[in-house]
């Protein structure tokens, strides 16, 4: 039986997060009043946000005009020609449960190591107290190496009956083979790959154990101790039951019964499993520092959705940046000696710029600006636009999703999924967000929202104007397909057909997974990297790459872990643009072994073997 946390009442509201419940109409007078106060300083923020706001009009001219010019970026949908049949469901009933509303991820893995991108797709199963599902909870599709997709989940033994939520493919025993976590409402598993012909629960005895009432969310491989074996950090989001959900008894007016606030649940602690080898992982959650409590409660502060592993000040450890839905996000500093600090609020990532937390989901970092500065977007609800936190100290970020072209668009879409890419391989990370609402009827509510959205596709225009930021995308450059509206989740990217460029895969709750397919101009090159661990861990989780290209110093990191309960391939792909030469390479490895590579071979995938 889950514990209520003490201070949580049950509460009956009336409407979605943005509208008060029922009041007194003395408590309407002082909310008025402390509204209009309110509306001071947003109306001095949008006044001083003016040359922004104008920039972004400006931009939006200079394409209608033709003077700024984007790449062409056909994202064709391929999905029932590439044999993906997979149809998300959420088991829903009428009830509206909670985790009815957070869909489910997807991965791309090369799972039997014949060099092609295969797919990973999780599914919900029913509720324990229905009739149980006979459908596996996982999927798995394999690649022809031309872009073809056929299922392969019976023929790999796998049968994982759960509520899935998110997957990290890693291989933690380093024997060759990548193995899959999987996260669910009510555990974890384990799925260790049997040199790619199978693969095999692992989970009792592997030590992955959850809290009985744990919600699992995003999860991770790294190596945060650079030992040569992959950890694990698993998010989780709110404490959750049938009962609490019931107890909480969320109404909409209108509507009746609707899909809960997450304020009204209790938080939940994240986890981190230090691999001991042997197919062993201890839990050092405590120990490690990355359990945060609420000062005035001492109750679990995290209600975390996204996670995203980066060396921040590039030190050689790796960092934990957390995505918290309506409380502070996280940054936990690797220590170096098994321990992490956490320095949010410090590092400027905890809030937005009014010092309020927003309603995070999915979070990627990526260096945007081909100088080592790093960005970090971070997905948040409607009305909450999507942040991008801009390195402007070794650990200290701004947010300046205005200013960087990505503000004004996404403040009304409700944001889920959110990556770096280099979607026309000009050397500069491009944006992919995916949207869509909680609630099917929010429409009655909030006229001006709705259950599908579409999609935001954000170019990096520093290419050709090195004071710039980031240009939506419109669908006459980019496809009709990909900005089509729907009710998306996960999202992930991977060259599933070897030309190169890199296409994307894209979940839907209660709906079907999507593949797009890039098309787009075939003008630029590219250099695509296979990094093998020796010394370090197998997948070289964590290696820094370095490429020099003109004046250009490229930094890209094999951290596969993006998104919103997702995972990308791991096979890192750098654009060159419209250069032909062989460019040199300096991988930093895990172990801080330094590595180069002169004259890459463009166009083609290159393995690199770390040095004994």
């Amino acid at each position: 039986m889950t514990r209520m946390n003490p201070e949580l009442e049950p509460v009956k509201n009336t409407s979605p997060r943005s509208v008060a419940p029922p009041a007194t109409s003395l408590t309407i007078i002082f909310t008025l009043i402390f509204g209009l106060l309110a509306l001071l300083p947003i109306a001095v923020f949008v006044y001083f946000q003016k040359p922004e706001n104008s920039n972004t009009n400006l931009q939006t001219n200079l394409i209608s005009t033709g003077k700024l010019k984007l790449p062409q970026a056909s994202f064709i949908n391929i999905t029932a020609e590439a044999g993906l049949n997979f149809v998300h469901t959420n088991a829903a009933a009428g009830q509206k449960w909670l985790p009815e509303t957070m869909g489910s991820g997807c991965a791309f893995i090369d799972y039997d190591n014949d060099g092609h991108q295969d797919i990973v797709l999780l599914n919900s199963t029913r509720w324990p107290w229905e009739k149980p599902s006979l459908t596996s909870s996982i999927r798995i599709y394999h690649n022809d190496g031309k872009g073809h997709f056929t299922e392969s989940t019976a023929s790999l033994g796998l049968s994982l009956s759960c509520y899935a939520m998110g997957v990290a493919a890693g291989d933690y025993d380093n024997d060759g083979f990548p193995d899959l976590v999987v996260t669910s409402v009510g555990g974890q598993y384990l799925l260790h790959n049997e040199g790619g012909k199978a693969f095999r629960d692992a989970t009792v005895g592997s030590g992955l154990v959850a809290p009985n009432d744990a919600w699992g969310t995003s999860c991770a491989f790294l190596d945060f101790d650079n030992d040569g074996l992959l950890d694990l950090f698993i998010c989780h989001y709110v404490q959750w039951s049938q009962e609490i959900d019931g107890k909480v008894d969320y109404n909409l007016p209108g509507i009746g019964r609707a899909y809960g606030q997450p304020m009204n649940f209790p938080g939940s602690h994240p986890q981190l499993f230090r691999n001991a080898g042997q197919g062993h992982f201890v839990d050092v959650s405590a120990h490690a520092g990355i359990q945060i409590n609420n000062r005035a409660t001492g109750m679990p502060l995290a209600k975390s959705l996204g996670v995203s592993v980066v060396d921040m000040d590039d030190d050689g450890w790796l960092d934990l940046i957390v995505a918290n839905d309506t409380v502070q996000n996280f940054v936990f500093h690797n220590e170096r000696n098994g321990t992490f600090r956490e320095v949010g609020a410090m590092a400027g990532l905890a809030f937005d710029n009014f010092g309020r937390p927003r309603g995070a989901m999915g979070i990627d970092s990526g260096r945007i600006q081909n100088d080592s500065t790093l960005g970090i977007s971070i997905g948040n609800f409607a009305n909450e636009m999507t942040a991008l936190y801009v390195q402007r100290g070794s650990m200290l970020f701004s947010d300046e999703a205005l200013s960087q072209g990505i503000g004004a668009s996404t403040r009304e879409v409700l944001t889920f999924g959110v990556f770096f890419f280099d979607y026309d391989l000009d050397g500069w990370l491009d944006l992919l967000t995916v949207n869509g609402h909680i609630e099917p009827e929010i429409g009655k509510v909030s006229p001006g929202q709705t259950y599908k959205q579409a999609a935001q596709l954000f170019w990096n225009e520093r290419g050709v104007n090195r004071t710039g930021g980031f240009v939506a995308v419109p669908s006459s450059i980019c496809g009709a397909d990909l900005l089509r509206p729907s009710v998306a989740r996960g999202s992930a990217f991977a060259d599933i057909d070897g030309d190169g460029d890199l296409d994307v895969l894209i979940t839907e709750l209660n709906g079907p997974a999507r593949l797009f397919q890039n098309r787009g101009s075939k003008t630029n090159h590219y250099v695509r990297l296979k990094l093998v661990g020796q010394k370090s861990n197998r997948d070289a989780i964590g290696a820094r790459i370095e490429l020099r290209l003109g004046s250009q110093n490229i930094i890209r990191h094999v951290l596969p872990t993006r998104g919103y309960l997702s995972q990308s391939e791991l096979p890192v792909t750098i654009g060159l643009g419209k250069s032909q030469a062989p460019p040199d390479v300096l991988v930093t490895w895990p172990s801080g072994t330094k590595q180069t590579i002169m004259k890459v071979p463009i166009d083609q995938l290159t393995k690199v073997v770390e040095p004994h």
